[in-house]
Protein backbone atom coordinates (compact mmCIF):
# COMPACT_ATOMS: atom_id res chain seq x y z
CA UNK A 1 0.00 0.00 0.00
CA UNK A 2 2.77 2.34 0.39
CA UNK A 3 5.03 0.82 -2.64
CA UNK A 4 8.04 -0.11 -0.69
CA UNK A 5 10.51 -2.08 -1.84
CA UNK A 6 9.55 -5.55 -3.04
CA UNK A 7 5.90 -5.05 -2.61
CA UNK A 8 5.27 -6.02 -6.36
CA UNK A 9 6.48 -9.90 -5.06
CA UNK A 10 3.61 -9.22 -2.19
CA UNK A 11 1.17 -7.83 -4.62
CA UNK A 12 1.70 -10.93 -6.98
CA UNK A 13 0.41 -13.16 -4.27
CA UNK A 14 -2.46 -11.50 -2.46
CA UNK A 15 -5.39 -12.46 -3.80
CA UNK A 16 -5.99 -15.91 -1.64
CA UNK A 17 -3.74 -14.95 0.94
CA UNK A 18 -4.17 -14.78 4.56
CA UNK A 19 -3.10 -12.07 7.13
CA UNK A 20 -3.91 -11.92 11.29
CA UNK A 21 -6.58 -9.52 12.51
CA UNK A 22 -3.47 -8.16 14.82
CA UNK A 23 -1.96 -7.25 11.37
CA UNK A 24 -5.16 -6.00 10.30
CA UNK A 25 -5.59 -3.99 13.26
CA UNK A 26 -1.95 -3.10 11.92
CA UNK A 27 -2.75 -2.11 8.96
CA UNK A 28 -5.84 -0.02 9.83
CA UNK A 29 -3.86 1.75 12.08
CA UNK A 30 -1.16 2.72 9.81
CA UNK A 31 -3.55 3.85 7.17
CA UNK A 32 -5.68 5.80 9.36
CA UNK A 33 -2.32 7.57 10.89
CA UNK A 34 -2.23 8.63 6.80
CA UNK A 35 -4.99 9.55 7.03
CA UNK A 36 -7.53 7.48 5.98
CA UNK A 37 -10.90 6.90 7.54
CA UNK A 38 -11.80 3.41 8.83
CA UNK A 39 -14.35 2.47 6.49
CA UNK A 40 -11.36 3.71 3.76
CA UNK A 41 -9.25 1.25 5.56
CA UNK A 42 -11.02 -1.61 5.35
CA UNK A 43 -12.04 -0.78 1.77
CA UNK A 44 -8.87 -0.89 0.66
CA UNK A 45 -7.85 -4.06 2.78
CA UNK A 46 -10.82 -6.03 0.92
CA UNK A 47 -9.80 -4.87 -2.33
CA UNK A 48 -6.58 -6.70 -1.75
CA UNK A 49 -8.55 -10.06 -1.77
CA UNK A 50 -7.15 -11.20 1.64
CA UNK A 51 -8.85 -13.28 4.27
CA UNK A 52 -8.12 -11.72 7.51
CA UNK A 53 -8.33 -14.72 10.36
CA UNK A 54 -9.60 -13.66 13.78
CA UNK A 55 -7.22 -14.16 16.74
CA UNK A 56 -8.83 -17.29 18.59
CA UNK A 57 -7.50 -19.01 21.48
CA UNK A 58 -5.35 -21.32 20.15
CA UNK A 59 -3.75 -19.02 17.97
CA UNK A 60 -3.43 -16.43 20.52
CA UNK A 61 -1.49 -19.05 22.79
CA UNK A 62 0.84 -19.62 19.19
CA UNK A 63 1.19 -16.23 19.30
CA UNK A 64 2.82 -16.62 23.19
CA UNK A 65 4.50 -19.12 22.87
CA UNK A 66 6.49 -17.49 20.26
CA UNK A 67 7.69 -14.77 22.47
CA UNK A 68 10.91 -16.45 23.92
CA UNK A 69 12.26 -17.39 20.46
CA UNK A 70 11.64 -14.52 18.96
CA UNK A 71 12.95 -11.90 21.99
CA UNK A 72 16.21 -12.01 20.80
CA UNK A 73 15.18 -10.84 17.57
CA UNK A 74 13.07 -7.61 18.95
CA UNK A 75 9.85 -9.35 16.94
CA UNK A 76 6.63 -7.48 18.14
CA UNK A 77 3.49 -9.05 19.03
CA UNK A 78 2.40 -8.59 15.23
CA UNK A 79 5.44 -10.35 14.12
CA UNK A 80 4.51 -13.68 16.20
CA UNK A 81 0.98 -13.34 14.94
CA UNK A 82 2.30 -13.32 10.98
CA UNK A 83 4.46 -16.08 12.19
CA UNK A 84 2.18 -18.49 13.95
CA UNK A 85 -0.64 -17.78 11.59
CA UNK A 86 1.59 -19.02 8.96
CA UNK A 87 2.81 -22.07 10.40
CA UNK A 88 -0.33 -23.25 11.84
CA UNK A 89 -1.65 -22.84 8.25
CA UNK A 90 1.66 -24.48 6.53
CA UNK A 91 2.56 -21.56 3.75
CA UNK A 92 5.03 -19.62 2.83
CA UNK A 93 5.58 -16.01 5.22
CA UNK A 94 6.49 -13.37 3.31
CA UNK A 95 8.32 -10.62 5.16
CA UNK A 96 11.42 -7.77 4.40
CA UNK A 97 12.57 -8.28 7.83
CA UNK A 98 15.32 -10.76 7.23
CA UNK A 99 15.48 -11.50 11.07
CA UNK A 100 13.18 -13.62 10.57
CA UNK A 101 14.88 -15.28 8.13
CA UNK A 102 17.14 -17.24 10.78
CA UNK A 103 14.06 -19.05 12.30
CA UNK A 104 14.01 -22.46 11.93
CA UNK A 105 10.24 -24.13 11.48
CA UNK A 106 8.87 -21.48 9.15
CA UNK A 107 8.82 -21.12 5.86
CA UNK A 108 10.32 -17.52 5.22
CA UNK A 109 10.71 -15.48 1.90
CA UNK A 110 12.04 -12.41 1.54
CA UNK A 111 10.73 -9.79 -0.45
CA UNK A 112 13.67 -7.89 -1.08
Amino acid sequence: MNGESGADKVVAVLPGAYLSSVNFAEIISRLCDWGKSVSEGISDVEGLGVEVVPLDYDLAAAVGELRPLTRSLGLSLGDRACLALGRKLGLPILTADRAWAGLSGFDITLIR
